[in-house]
Order: structure tokens, then sequence, then C-alpha cells
């Protein structure tokens, strides 16, 4: 691809989520920017999730903080939470307009639309991209049972990558995976520049000024 190629990577990361978990494996989203900055000319990375509002701690927020000051753009909004027919508390929580608007406004000045999900509410999306001249590289699997992509957002693609043959570039090292002990105390991090074990722990994170030459 032409070095000038302007690109956006739009993940949906309760899909990306899934979809990396029935892999087994995990992604260092530090290494997935820079996987695609090297490619292209990457003009924006978006992360798309809902989230639980009034929670002292949520599990995914030092995920969230750390991408927010650290080349992403994180799109949040609150999870709607009702009561399902057996009683039973649930929680419903969809970015696909969000990650649609986004998409749509930019597709002026970006060639390249890299979406991270498998979601075929998106195929609609992906059309209307390829009506302004934009080219579509959808990112899911088809390598677990049954397929994480639908089949229509993966016939309506430019392309299509299977987020398998990306596990040994933009995915953690094993050994960068250490088991949780039960002791362990919940990160409170809020991103500002710090280092993170916990981070680094969940999330194959590791902040600039902990690496080593």
């Amino acid at each position: 691809m032409p070095a000038t190629q302007r690109s956006a990577v739009f993940i949906d990361g309760a899909n990306l989520y899934a979809t990396t978990k029935a892999l087994g494996f995990d992604i260092d989203y530090k290494k997935l920017l820079k996987e695609f900055q090297s490619r292209e000319n990457l003009l924006r990375a978006f992360y798309y999730t809902a989230m639980i509002e009034d929670q002292e701690y949520s599990s995914i927020r030092p995920l969230i903080d750390w991408l927010d000051y650290n080349g992403y753009r994180v799109v949040t909004k609150p999870v709607k939470e009702f009561t399902d027919s057996m009683g039973r508390r649930k929680y419903k929580g969809n970015m696909d307009i969000e990650l649609a608007i986004d998409a749509l406004e930019l597709s002026p000045h970006i060639d390249h639309m890299i979406l991270f999900s498998g979601d075929g509410d998106f195929r609609s999306l992906v059309e209307a991209m390829q009506r302004r001249g934009v080219k579509v590289t959808v990112i899911s699997t088809i390598q677990t049972q049954p397929a994480m992509i639908s089949d229509e957002l993966r016939r309506q693609a430019d392309e299509f990558v299977d987020l398998a043959s990306l596990a040994g570039r933009i995915g953690r090292e094993p050994s960068e995976r250490p088991a949780r002990t039960s002791g362990e105390a919940p990160s409170r991090y809020r991103g500002e520049g710090r280092g993170n074990p916990g981070l680094e722990n969940r999330y194959g994170i590791r902040q600039p000024e902990a690496e080593e030459e």
C-alpha cells in the first residue's frame, strides 16, 4: 500500500474482546497501534465500549484510561440495565451508532477504514463507506465455531483479515500474562503517564518510560 494512504482504525471493544477470548490470546494495544502506524498514515484509532455507570471501580477502566492517554480516541456511553423475564439483572450496551457516525464524518479524510468487528449490523456502514471511495478492511475470525464474523459483513468488506493471523504481531506474549493471585487488588490507575504493573499484567500495556531499548 502507498505510504501516503490515510487510514483510521475503528475497534468495537466488546466484539474484539469476545473474539480474542474465543481465540485464546490477548491484544497488546500498544503493538496494535504501532502495527497500523507502520503500514499507512494512520490518522485516528477509535475504541468504542459501553460502561456501567455509578460503579466505584470498573474492571475495564484501567484499559480505557490507558488508551485515552496513549494514542486512541475512546468513545464510551452508559450501559442500559434491565431485568429479563426470569427476574435476572441484565446489561445492554450498543456502540454501533457512535462508530458509524464517526466513520462517516471522517470518510472525506481517509482512504482506508480498518474495522475490528464481526457484527453484521456494520454491513450497511461498510457499504456506505465504499460508496464514498473508502476501502474497508474488516478484522475478525472464522477460526472459531461458530465464526465470530457474520457472513454478510465478510462478503461486503473489500478485504477480510483473520485476527488469528495477526496474533504474532499484536498479541501479548504468553510470558507477559502472569496468573492473577487471589489477593490482587484492582488498579485505580487513571492514565496520566505513570507506569502501572496492573495494566501491564492485564492488557500487555507498557508505558514508554518503562521500556528498555
